[in-house]
């Protein structure tokens, strides 16, 4: 583990913060960030996006964090996106966040499997009127 576990109350107060700064009916997405590949059989270390740390604490490649606080279910305001795991990809890769875990960490009660985005994404965006995305906005 790369630091101490931090408390998920932490995190669900920088989602409720956030919430007061979008204007009615946004939608905002975050990815996580990709894994970088290193040589030909290797990948650096995970540097995972500050933001998506920031709101969710997950440190876990091909995570999204869906923020929709209008959302008509109330369970669709905040929907955590993660990897399906089992026991071979937890011995070659490493060890995944369950829905448990992400919970645990996160303090998000809806954590969906990553397969299940294109789907759940479609519904929400016909009831979103602005949709906000995280993107790199370092000018070079």
């Amino acid at each position: 583990m790369r630091y101490e576990k931090i408390d998920s109350k932490l995190f669900i107060g920088n989602r409720k913060n956030f919430i007061k700064h979008l204007p009615p009916k946004s939608l905002a997405i975050f990815n996580a960030n990709d894994i970088l590949p290193g040589n030909a059989d290797g990948t650096l270390p995970l540097v995972q996006n500050r933001d998506l740390f920031y709101l969710t604490g997950v440190d876990q490649e091909e995570s999204i964090l869906v923020v929709f606080p209008d959302a008509y279910q109330e369970h669709h305001r905040e929907i955590l996106f993660v990897t399906e795991t089992n026991d071979e990809i937890a011995r070659w890769e490493g060890e995944k966040l369950t829905k448990a875990a992400a919970t645990e960490v996160s303090g998000i009660k809806n954590v969906q499997w990553l397969k299940d985005f294109d789907k759940i994404m479609k519904d929400l965006m016909s009831q979103a009127e602005n949709v906000y995305l995280n993107t790199n906005e370092h000018l070079r």
